[in-house]
C-alpha cells in the first residue's frame, strides 16, 4: 500500500481548495461563528480543520471512501487485517471489543487492575467478569500484568469464558507476556482482548516491547493521542483472525460512538500512522537515546530512583519512555512531587502515587524539554515541603475484594448512600478509583472491608484523587440498598 498517502489530510485539503459552503454541521460554520475570545484561546485553524464526515469529508454515500482508505493503511501499517477508527478514546474501543466478544451473562477474564473503562464495560454489557489477579509488587505497593499461570487458573475455574482482557503495558511501562497468554487463549479456543492503551509507538521500533498483534492477540485497543502525535481522545482497535466478525466489531462500536466524529481525530490519526511509517524508527531511535540519558541522570540525584531492576522479576519487559521516579527518599510524596513540580517550575507529569512520579517521553521530546524535566527534579531536591501524610496501604490479599453482585446489577439497582463506616460489608454500588492509573480500587458489586476504605480515605487525605465516587470527600459511599 502507498503509505506516501494520507486519504483524511487529502480531503480536507481539497475540501478548502474547492471553497465548499457548508450548510450542515458543524454549526460554527468554519469557525465564522465562533466568539473571538474562543478564537484567540484555540486558534482559527481548529474550527476551519474541523469538518463533518459526511457529505464534508466524503460525499453523502461516502463514495469516496476517505475514512476506510485511511483505515486499511492503518492496518497495514502495523500488521493488522482490520483497524476501526474511535473518536472516543479508547475508553470506548475497549467497551466495543468486549461488546464484540461476551454478551450479557456471559464471562470474561479480566485483570483486576484493569482501567475504569473496562469495568464500565461491563456495567454496560451486563457481562460477568472472572478476575484475574495481577502480579502484586508488595514491596513497591503497584500491580503488573498478570501471568500465564493466573490466566490459565482462571480458565480452570470458569472454562466457559468467552475470552480474555489483558492489560498492558501499564501506567508504569510493564508489561505482560502477551505471546504466552494468546498461545493458552487460542489453545482452548478463546479470544485475547489486549487493552494497549499506552502502547501506538511499540509496532514501530524492535527495541520496544513486543505489541500486540505481533504477539497474536485477537483483538488489540490503543490511544494514538497517549504515545503518539494525535489529538486527545484519538484511539484505534486492531483485529486480525476469525474468532471476532469484523463486521460484529463495528456493529458494536455503532452502538458507543458518535455519529458527529470530528475530523481532527481522523486527521492526527492519518497523518502519525504516515509518519510512522516514514520516520518511525528514527524518531524513536532518538527517543530512545535520549531517554537513557535522562533515566541515568535523575536516578545520580540525591534522594531519587528510576525504577527498572525493580520490576524484571514479576515483568515480561518494560517500556523505558515511561520514566518511573521513586521520591520517597525526598522524604514526600509522589502527589507532593507532582504539585510542586506543576508549581513552581511548570512541570507536569502523568502519574503520581503514593511515592512516584511517572514522566512519559515520546519522539515529541528534544532535549531543551529533557534538561526542562532533569532541571525541575534538581530543584525539587532542595524543596522544602512538609511530612507527607501516610497512607494506609493494604496487602495484595486486603486488595482482593469478594464479589457478590454482578456489576451492572449493583450499578442500576436499588441503592443508598451511607456513612463510610456503615459502608463496610456493604456491596458497593459505585466504582472508586484512585486516578490516576484509573484501576478501580472497589468495583460495583464487590463487598467493601475496611482496609480498602482505609486506604482510599487515607489517600485522600494524602492528595488521592477519586474523582468517580458521587460524595467526593468519601465521607459517604453509595451502596447496594438492603
Amino acid at each position: 500500500m502507498d503509505h506516501s498517502r494520507a486519504p483524511v489530510l487529502e480531503a480536507l485539503r481539497e475540501f478548502h481548495e474547492r471553497g465548499y459552503v457548508p450548510f450542515n454541521p458543524p454549526g460554527h460554520k468554519q469557525g465564522r461563528g465562533v466568539d473571538k475570545d474562543v478564537l484567540e484561546a484555540v486558534g482559527e485553524s481548529v474550527f476551519t480543520t474541523d469538518v463533518i464526515s459526511v457529505n464534508g469529508l466524503d460525499d453523502r454515500l461516502s463514495r469516496q471512501g476517505v475514512l476506510s482508505r485511511a483505515q486499511e493503511l492503518m492496518a497495514d501499517a502495523v500488521g493488522a487485517e482490520h483497524t476501526f477508527f474511535s473518536t472516543c478514546g479508547s475508553s470506548l474501543s475497549v467497551k466495543s471489543a468486549m461488546l464484540a466478544v461476551a454478551g450479557p451473562h456471559e464471562k470474561l477474564l479480566v485483570a483486576r487492575h484493569a482501567h475504569k473503562s473496562v469495568i464500565s464495560g461491563l456495567i454496560v454489557s451486563g457481562v460477568e467478569p472472572v478476575w484475574v489477579d495481577p502480579r502484586w509488587d508488595a514491596e513497591q505497593h503497584l500491580s503488573h500484568p498478570p501471568g500465564v499461570d493466573e490466566v490459565r487458573d482462571a480458565f480452570d475455574r470458569a472454562p466457559e469464558a468467552k475470552g480474555m482482557l489483558l492489560v498492558t503495558p501499564t501506567d508504569y511501562g510493564t508489561c505482560g507476556d502477551i505471546a504466552a497468554i494468546a498461545e493458552l487463549c487460542h489453545e482452548r479456543d478463546r479470544t485475547l482482548i489486549v487493552d494497549e492503551a499506552w502502547g501506538a509507538h511499540l509496532p514501530f521500533h524492535d527495541d520496544l516491547p513486543p505489541w500486540a498483534m505481533n504477539a497474536g492477540a485477537d483483538l488489540c485497543v490503543t490511544s494514538v493521542h497517549k504515545m503518539g502525535s494525535a489529538v486527545e481522545q484519538s484511539s484505534v482497535f486492531h483485529l486480525q483472525g476469525d474468532r471476532v466478525d469484523p463486521a460484529v466489531l463495528k456493529a458494536r462500536e455503532d452502538l458507543l460512538g458518535t455519529t458527529s466524529a470530528t475530523s481532527l481525530v481522523y486527521a492526527t490519526l492519518d497523518g502519525w500512522r504516515r509518519q510512522m511509517v516514514q520516520h518511525g524508527k528514527e524518531l524513536l531511535s532518538a527517543a530512545l537515546e535520549l531517554v537513557h540519558s535522562v533515566r541515568a541522570r535523575l536516578d545520580g540525584m540525591p534522594g531519587l530512583r528510576v525504577l527498572a531492576e525493580e520490576f524484571a522479576e514479576l515483568t515480561s519487559s518494560y517500556d523505558p519512555l515511561k520514566v518511573v521516579v521513586d521520591v520517597s527518599g525526598l522524604g514526600i510524596s509522589g502527589y507532593q512531587a507532582a504539585d510542586w513540580l506543576r508549581e513552581h517550575q511548570c512541570v507536569t507529569v502523568g502519574l503520581s502515587d503514593h511515592r512516584r512520579v511517572v514522566a512519559q517521553f515520546t519522539y515529541a521530546d528534544r532535549e531543551e524539554t529533557a534538561e526542562a524535566l532533569v532541571s525541575a527534579f534538581e530543584a525539587l531536591g532542595g524543596a522544602k515541603l512538609p511530612e507527607p501524610k501516610p497512607v494506609d496501604l493494604p496487602t495484595p490479599d486486603e486488595l482482593r475484594l469478594e464479589t457478590a453482585m454482578l456489576p451492572r446489577d449493583a450499578f442500576f439497582g436499588p441503592a443508598e448512600q451511607v456513612p463510610a463506616e456503615q459502608a463496610v460489608g456493604r456491596v458497593a454500588a459505585e466504582m472508586l478509583t484512585p486516578y490516576p492509573p484509573g484501576a478501580p480500587a472497589v468495583v460495583p458489586g464487590e463487598v467493601i472491608t475496611r482496609d480498602v476504605l482505609s486506604y482510599l480515605r487515607s489517600g485522600l487525605a494524602a492528595g488521592m484523587s477519586v474523582p468517580d465516587a458521587a460524595d467526593s470527600s468519601l465521607d459517604t459511599i453509595r451502596v447496594v440498598a438492603k
